[in-house]
């Protein structure tokens, strides 16, 4: 028999599997010897009050049974025909590859094209960046396999429930390597140290199956064809150094693939400006956040795990939150092109290093800066672009990161002095509240005071505001329709993912790029006339 328990226990109790099995046994009225098996089927923590609280759902197993909960079923990935129908992939992120992997699942090849490179020589790149402090514009901590995620703190976290199958994507996760306890934590997640591999061997099972995944491939336009009835269709796409390709094309580039974007809109493919969040990071030492939200002086003890917060406000009519919030992590720089100064976190998969930070951001919508209204569609992805640019300029046009204190942001002064950082390229002393536009910064100070009330000893002068935070999301979206998740305007053409407006996250953008293939398969449209056939 089986049967599920709601269990509320001490940190200490919680990290004691005896002691989980006795107070289980306990709340179902058994005697321990009598259960064969225990897991946690959910995990959270409550540490709004100072004595702490750990939430298990538990399911227990008796009798006949002899496993709480039942083993996964793997997905059985097997080789698509020879002569399988090919759907063109644009992007090897979490929406991108989750495509390969469905679309394999439907017996369709995919052929999945990434302008990066692969996640090994990827890893090279990246610390080469912070070495010589030269950005390559092809390979970075934006492009390259896995997109932007994959040398992340590999949150899973996310709010979209109504999109997708989000269980499907995490049993996935678990199948291709994860700890199986990403199944069943509240805000679970994989780290940075552990995506890239599971990023690789979800590479190598598309290969297995007899789809493709070609690195340094980047596409730069669609092939389009204008049918009788005035419609467009989508029926391939043409590389950089021009080879054609067709078959239906599910786009999903990420979102900083601004060149691709500019190409894409040159050839009339509708597009719309995007609300999206600018900000900074900010710094804290690990063990002063770990004091605050476990409201104890010795910070998170031997049973917590390293802390977190959620932070949201409203200033002006716009919000003002935290995101992407990594405990023990560290800095890292996050831009796709020379000239840009962009920063995001990370943190490996134990959360173990001196610093936590989180992105903290302010909404803007199209229209909140007039003066760039000029440029329609691309009017916040410009607003975007000038202010990388501007930062770059303030910190003398090196990878180093203009920042200042926390206090002094929120005082407007400079800073004499920065703490120590996790940024591996360094920091630079700056203005950081004049170089963010006013209605940015303004509402940012806002933000921090209100943090400040709700938690005593957030605003501190120990923590450091670094810039610039702003690779939220896409500041441009696709249009496509609800039902058949087409582009409104060209057929055969399935904008995924957070590139195209419609994910935030490696959870809500794997999802998204499921979806988008079940529709492709759901509307017939896998056939393409190939001119070379």
């Amino acid at each position: 028999m089986r049967e599920t328990t709601e269990l509320r226990l001490t940190p200490r109790e919680a990290a004691d599997p005896a002691e989980i099995r006795r107070v289980a046994a306990r709340s179902l009225g058994l005697a321990p010897e009598r259960i064969n098996d225990v897991r946690i089927a959910r995990r959270s923590i409550d540490a709004r009050k100072k004595d702490i609280v750990v939430n298990l759902t538990v399911a227990v197993a008796t009798g006949d049974d002899l496993t709480a909960l039942p083993p996964l079923a793997p997905v059985d990935f097997r080789p698509v025909p020879e002569d399988a129908p090919t759907v063109l992939i644009v992007g090897a992120g979490p929406a991108g590859l989750f495509a390969a992997l469905r679309a394999i699942e439907h017996g369709v090849r995919p052929v999945v094209l990434e302008r990066g490179r692969d996640v090994d020589t990827r890893r090279v790149d990246i610390a080469e960046m912070s070495r010589k402090g030269e950005v390559n514009p092809e390979s970075n901590y934006c492009f390259g396999e896995g997109g932007a995620g994959t040398f992340s703190d590999g949150k899973l976290y996310t709010r979209s429930k109504k999109r997708g199958d989000n269980e499907a994507v995490m049993q996935l996760l678990v199948q291709f390597g994860a700890k199986d306890e990403i199944l069943c934590d509240s805000h679970p997640h994989i780290g940075s140290d552990l995506l890239p591999k599971i990023i690789k061997r979800i590479r190598e099972k598309i290969i297995e199956c007899g789809g493709e995944v070609r690195f340094a491939t980047r596409v730069d336009s669609l092939i389009l064809t204008d049918d009788p009835d005035g419609t467009r269709r989508a029926d391939g796409v043409t590389l950089a150094d021009g080879t054609r390709l067709y078959g239906p094309v599910i786009l999903a580039t990420g979102h900083s693939a601004r060149d691709t974007i500019r190409h894409l809109h040159s050839q009339g493919v509708d597009m719309e400006a995007k609300g999206f969040a600018m900000g900074v990071r900010l710094e804290h030492p690990a063990t002063l956040i770990d004091r605050l939200q476990y409201h104890s002086p010795e910070g998170k003890g031997k049973y917590l795990p390293t802390a977190e917060y959620n932070y949201v406000a409203q200033a002006d009519g716009r919000g003002v939150y935290s995101f992407c919030m990594c405990p023990g992590g560290v800095v890292v720089p996050a831009m796709s092109a020379p000239g840009e100064s962009v920063v995001n976190g990370m943190s490996a998969s134990a959360r173990g290093g001196r610093w936590s930070n989180s992105g903290m951001v302010v909404e803007i919508r199209p229209g909140d800066y007039p003066e760039y209204e000029r440029y329609g569609v691309f009017q916040l992805l410009e607003l975007q672009a000038d202010i990388e640019r501007r930062f770059f300029r303030a910190a003398a046009d090196t990878l180093r990161a203009p920042a200042q204190r926390m206090t002094d942001f929120v005082a407007g002064r400079p800073s004499d002095s920065l703490p120590a950082s996790s940024y591996p390229a360094g920091l630079v002393p700056a203005r950081v509240d004049l170089l963010l536009p006013p209605g940015i910064s303004e509402r940012l100070k806002k933000g921090f005071r209100t943090f400040g009330f709700r938690s005593k000893g957030f605003l501190t002068p120990e923590a450091t505001v670094i810039g610039l935070e702003s690779r939220t999301s896409s500041p441009v979206r696709l249009p496509r329709d609800r039902e058949t998740l087409q582009h409104t305007g060209i057929s055969r053409l399935y904008p995924a993912g957070e590139g195209a407006g419609y994910a935030g996250g490696i959870v809500s953008a794997a999802v998204d790029g499921r979806r988008c293939v079940d529709a492709l398969v759901g509307n017939k449209q896998l056939y393409c006339p190939n001119p070379k056939k």
